[in-house]
């Protein structure tokens, strides 16, 4: 441990939102202290974001997190630009899209953060930061004073504004704005639901869950600076038609359709999850769902880097791999933007695209896409590298499903699908039979976050497969604590 400065850690985390937090909770499973600074002096009340997705719900549950799901409102269905289409056929437990206030989500997972033993500081914010070749330092301005905290790493989840972007001197390719939303939680009206309304003046949507409505509202050509109630009112009239002046509004803001996305995920000791890497137009619901899987991703890289089972550079494929779903999501975040967002010149494109949807091959790929599903890490021939353990069936000897605890852990795991192999490395090595056979494949390398590293039945490869998921150590490393 490194012992400079006010407080002393591992990782630093900057930001106690849902992605800092998912972080730090994954860090303490993996018994890493850890420390969050957080500017705010109060946990957020305020729900800017309400869909957990697929990928999203099986990490959560997962992780123990299964009364927050039951307090989920589950759909079945979802859209691409407004355009609707089903999620249930997808090959997962948790198939569909939960919604669950954000403040719920960020309430269940500081609680598990702070349980397992992560310290959280609130009301201290980041002011600046400074690297060497063992360490990081971080300065924090408190309620009383600023407060150092020195670790060996640093991680920005401090959203599309971070400081430690700005501060670690990361670069962002960026698009500007053209287009503004305005949104709204109020209470007291009484409007019909619109989902995802095309109106001559605009766009609308409106929605009512236990007495508060949500509305959000888009008008060509208008910008809103420092929105407030007032000017929701005003657009919402203009392009609704409807008054809802007499509501009380429980927050309000307003998002652009500005995007950005960091060149590197990483640089030296200082690396960024969560909107500080990567920001767009809140549509679709993906802005959370990938900040909490860059944490999921990250964490036991971390873990690993620091308890020394794992080298450094195994850190550059959170680069890879985060930054490429990332550019795929501003994609298709982009896409539906225009689909929604744009004049009366969008709707042959809306058509044809309905047409396509109706179609099992790509509603298929679009559910796969849009819920997580399609991520893909890992490397080798087999169609297994890469897939998530959960979409791939695997049954203990009494015949019960094993996936679950197989994505739990938090270091790798071997799967060995046939009774005997002559070598048996010191990881982790369960025996399981899986509900499909794969010709060729004998033994599956898991990775700590569920997903396949290595499928096959040459143990020659499988020793270059662990060498290159541990950046280069020898596997005798790999040993229980």
């Amino acid at each position: 441990m490194i012992l400079v400065g006010d407080v002393e850690t591992q990782v630093v985390v900057a930001g106690a939102g849902p992605v800092g937090l998912m972080l730090a909770a994954e860090l303490r499973r993996a018994r890493v202290p850890v420390v969050v600074l957080e500017r705010l002096a109060n946990p957020m009340t305020e729900s800017r974001a309400s869909m957990l997705t697929t990928l999203t719900a099986e990490l959560l549950a997962e992780r123990g997190f299964g009364s927050l799901l039951l307090e989920a409102a589950p759909e079945p269905r979802t859209h691409f630009g407004g355009l609707s289409f089903d999620l249930s056929g997808l090959d997962s437990d948790q198939a569909g899209n939960w919604k669950v206030p954000q403040y719920r989500t960020e309430s269940a997972l500081e609680l598990r953060a702070r349980q397992l033993g992560a310290t959280v500081l609130r009301a201290h914010e980041v002011t600046g930061l400074v690297t060497s070749r063992d360490r990081v330092t971080c300065v924090a301005r408190g309620p009383g004073a600023d407060v150092r905290v020195q670790a060996r790493y640093l991680v920005g989840c401090d959203g599309a504004q971070s400081a430690v972007r700005r501060l670690g001197g990361f670069t962002s390719a960026v698009t500007k704005a053209t287009r503004q939303l305005l949104r709204a939680d109020v209470t007291g009206i009484e409007i019909r639901d619109r989902r995802f309304e095309r109106l001559d003046a605009g766009f609308a949507a409106a929605g009512t869950r236990a007495g508060v409505t949500r509305v959000m509202v888009h008008a060509p050509g208008r910008h809103v600076t420092d929105p407030g109630f007032p000017d929701v009112v005003r657009l919402w009239a203009e392009v609704t038609g409807e008054d809802i002046s007499g509501g009380h509004p429980i927050w309000v803001d307003g998002f652009d359709n500005a995007t950005g996305l960091v060149g590197e995920y990483r640089r030296g000791r200082v690396l960024l999850a969560g909107d500080a890497a990567h920001w767009h137009m809140p549509i679709g619901g993906q802005a959370l769902n990938v900040g909490l899987q860059d944490a999921v991703n990250l964490g036991w890289k971390l873990a690993a880097t620091v308890k020394g089972w794992a080298h450094e550079r195994v850190l550059d494929t959170y680069h890879r791999e985060r930054r490429a779903v990332a550019a795929r999501v501003l994609d298709y975040v982009a896409a539906q933007e225009m689909l929604l967002l744009g004049g009366a010149e969008i709707e042959p494109l809306r058509t044809v695209l309905a047409e396509l949807i109706a179609l099992d091959p790509v509603r298929g790929h679009l559910a796969r896409v849009v819920t997580g599903l399609d991520d893909r890490y890992g490397q080798g021939d087999s169609p297994l590298a890469g897939r998530r353990v959960p979409g791939v069936r695997l049954r203990d000897e009494s015949g019960a499903l094993v996936t679950a605890g197989l994505a739990m852990g938090t270091e790798p795991v071997l799967v060995r699908l046939t009774p005997a192999a002559e070598i048996q490395p010191p990881i982790r090595t369960i025996h399981a039979t899986p509900d499909e056979a794969w010709p060729g494949v004998s033994t599956l390398l898991i990775r700590p976050d569920g997903y396949i590293a290595w499928a096959g039945d040459d143990d020659a490869e499988l020793t270059l497969a662990i060498e290159q998921l541990t950046g280069g150590k020898e596997w005798n490393v790999l040993t229980r604590t």
